[in-house]
């Protein structure tokens, strides 16, 4: 792993939009970073964050090189499903083609810490596309020897999402009703809130930036993030 030299703190952040529970959690720190996010659609923001919007996704890269000053930090949460993409094919070319080409472009940006939000339980011998694809992508990102690399893998997400698959639902259904009895020991170790992963993604960044990791990639488990995606607010 090469060395550099480490962050004294986040200045800049750039997020590219797939999951707005991971902007709200930037948004509420207390450092106010400068914060840039892209997404295809109009969305919310605080007064510390530039919003591009940008529906052609090829362009993407290019909207990465053109931040001047490279940001410290690079979070994705990109990703689609195979129902909106139209194939697994499609699905493919934007969650690991493009995923992977913002991840060699934020390299060769200068930037230090990247996160990329994953999946728990993938393997690049899997019989399912799916699984296999996201292991696939870890490898490569992994591969490029970003100083400070995390991948976030919780398990099943559950939460206010606005794109669900079918299987999805009906274990959110079991996952939400387990959890009235008791969340801890029936829910948490396979299934995360959203809105804990996206705590957990900023978190690590913080702990990147401030000198609490040492250089390398960090892999973020359900416990993982369950510790570090603590609301501390109340």
């Amino acid at each position: 792993m090469k060395t550099s030299q480490r962050p004294s703190g986040v200045e800049q952040i750039l997020k590219f939009y797939k999951g707005s529970q991971i902007l709200l959690a930037l948004q509420k720190l207390t450092q106010k970073p400068m914060i840039y996010a892209l997404a295809r659609r109009d969305v919310p923001v605080s007064s510390n964050t530039h919003l591009k919007i940008q529906t052609d996704s090829t362009q993407w890269p290019n909207d990465l090189k053109e931040i001047q000053p490279a940001p410290d930090v690079f979070l994705s949460a990109l990703g689609t499903t195979r129902a909106q993409a139209g194939s697994f094919a499609a699905q493919r070319a934007i969650d690991y083609d493009l995923n992977l080409s913002l991840a060699r472009t934020a390299k060769e940006s200068g930037i230090k810490t990247y996160v990329l939000i994953s999946s728990a339980g993938v393997s690049s011998k899997s019989m399912f596309p799916y699984s296999k694809m996201k292991a696939e992508l870890e490898d490569a990102v992994m591969a490029l020897e970003i100083p400070y690399t995390v991948i976030v893998k919780p398990g099943l997400l559950v939460g206010t999402r606005k794109d669900t698959r079918l299987a999805e639902a009906i274990l959110q259904t079991i996952a939400k009703s387990l959890g009235m009895i008791s969340k801890t020991w029936l829910t948490d170790w396979w299934a995360q809130d959203v809105d804990v992963i996206g705590r957990a993604a900023v978190a690590a960044v913080l702990e990147c930036s401030e000198g609490k990791r040492k250089e390398g990639v960090w892999m973020l488990g359900p416990s993982d993030i369950l510790r570090l995606g603590k609301d501390t607010s109340g």
